[in-house]
């Protein structure tokens, strides 16, 4: 991995990245351990004016990975009992000299530390700034660093596993592969463009196309796995619609687990939307169920129903629920029609009772047949919400782009292939061919980060919280 030798300078005249900083590492709250960490050449020197052990060493004088207990003071006055660990360039998380000191986990507690390192000469962290620096000292590439905050951020066990695998290296191998294949693509045209003098012949355009067509395959298959990545980090919006009484509420019920929606037998009882987050499978389902879509002369049910229409609308996936013990009815078939444009699963629930809609009803559409009351059929319908948003044979150990950015460099090198191939089959010119392999090596440069600008450091950075 490449050390980024990149020096932001503030108005002294100071590198940035030459300080040495400190910030909180672990979350404010109580708990029962709080770390201060200090990152850069200083680290030691600035612990050794806080922390004062119970044996008399000083932090500066004992080896890498070791550990002292003692004190923290300022001013001469005892803050806390403290175990003082330290880490020797390269071999920490920032790649520089780092000393982290622990310390009861109250709010207040890990301030006053803070605050006594800060006054002893280090300077706060902005925002990312410890991972910045393991990325600029190589320790890690931009894709990995993303991962970071994914895995800090995960809500579901999908997204942590996901961002498991970027951060294992998953993506990056990938892209090595692809990286490679373009390098010797390039390195032909080279050879046959800046040398010709050596009677090199020419390029065989078939094993050319044959080595970008693997690169744009492999290009493709990952914005394709974007999309449903997203969905197993993110969730999907899901409204659940159907005629009053058909069982919207119980299939809500069901999927949640708890009796989030009232269920009666009258109709029109959901008036509003209820919402909850589930999992189902893999996926985080954000639910809405909504009041029965009808022609109602009630004032509050029709509002309520201008609501469900409005999550139709909006809505990423829809269960479209009906009741199939009864014929089925024009009413149905003009709610179907209401949903055909969007992801569509139709639910034919009470078929315990026996189902009388045709099989001809829905034909084209993902159908399940459920009763939501007893739970039957709930794993087709894992199953068939799995198929509708192509996230079937994704797995969540999988290699995907986890960044809006990482998906729009990864597309940039798409297109980019895209034109070389086109160009190609056009019978233009090697060099002109060559500038659009260079174009597609660039964006995935920029996506791992060998070669990027200060303005997308910093703006990927930014995003992180402050101690990492």
């Amino acid at each position: 991995m490449v050390k980024y030798n990149v020096i932001l300078c503030n108005k002294g005249g100071e590198g940035v990245a030459e300080r040495t900083i400190a910030a909180i590492a672990t979350p404010l709250g109580e708990g029962g351990i709080g770390i201060v960490r200090i990152s850069g050449e200083k680290s030691a020197e600035i612990a050794d004016k806080v922390f004062f052990s119970l044996n008399g060493k000083k932090i500066s004088e004992i080896k890498g990975y070791t550990a002292l207990f003692g004190e923290i003071k300022k001013d001469g006055v005892r803050l806390d009992e403290a175990v003082a660990l330290r880490f020797i360039a390269p071999k920490s998380y920032t790649g520089e000299d780092v000393v982290e000191l622990s310390v009861h986990g109250g709010a207040l507690m890990v301030k006053e530390v803070l605050r006594a390192v800060l006054d002893a000469g280090a300077y706060l962290a902005g925002t990312g700034e410890f991972t910045k620096r393991a990325f600029l000292n190589g320790k890690l590439d931009l894709i990995k660093a993303e991962s970071v905050m994914s895995l800090i951020s995960a809500q579901n066990q999908s997204e942590l596993k996901l961002a498991r695998s970027v951060h294992a290296g998953g993506v990056t191998k990938q892209l090595s592969l692809i990286e490679d294949e373009l390098v010797s693509a390039a390195a032909t045209i080279a050879a046959y463009c800046d040398y010709p003098e050596e009677d090199i012949g020419e390029i065989d355009t078939e094993t050319f196309k044959a080595e970008l067509g693997r690169v744009q395959k492999a290009l493709l298959k990952m914005l394709c796995e974007y999309d449903a990545g997203r969905i197993l980090r993110e969730g999907v919006e899901t409204v659940i619609v159907g005629s009053p009484n058909v069982g919207k509420s119980t299939l809500m019920n069901l999927l949640t687990g708890i009796n989030r929606s009232i269920v009666t037998s009258v109709a029109g009882t959901t008036r509003d939307v209820i919402e909850d987050t589930v999992m189902l499978g893999e996926i985080p389902l954000r639910l809405a169920d909504t009041a029965g879509i009808r022609e109602s002369d009630d004032e509050v049910e029709a509002q309520g129903i201008a609501l469900a229409r409005q999550r139709l609308t909006s809505s990423q996936l829809v269960l479209a629920v009906f009741d199939c013990s009864k014929e089925e009815t024009e009413e149905d078939r003009l709610l179907l029609k209401e949903c055909e444009d969007k992801p569509l699963i139709v639910i034919l629930n009470q078929c315990d009772k026996g189902c009388k809609f045709s099989d001809d009803f829905a034909k084209g559409h993902e159908v399940i047949k459920m009763s939501a009351k007893n739970g039957e059929g709930s794993q087709q319908l894992v199953s068939a919400v799995a198929r509708v948003t192509k996230t079937e044979n994704l797995s969540p150990d999988s290699a995907v782009l986890i960044s809006e950015r990482q998906r729009e460099l990864a597309n940039r090198a798409y297109m980019a292939v895209n034109e070389a191939l086109n160009a190609i089959s056009l019978g233009v010119t090697p060099d002109a061919v060559g500038v659009l392999v260079d174009d597609a090596l660039t964006a995935l440069y920029e996506m791992t980060g060998q070669r990027v600008t200060e303005s997308v450091t910093e703006e990927i950075f930014k995003k992180f919280c402050v101690g990492k």
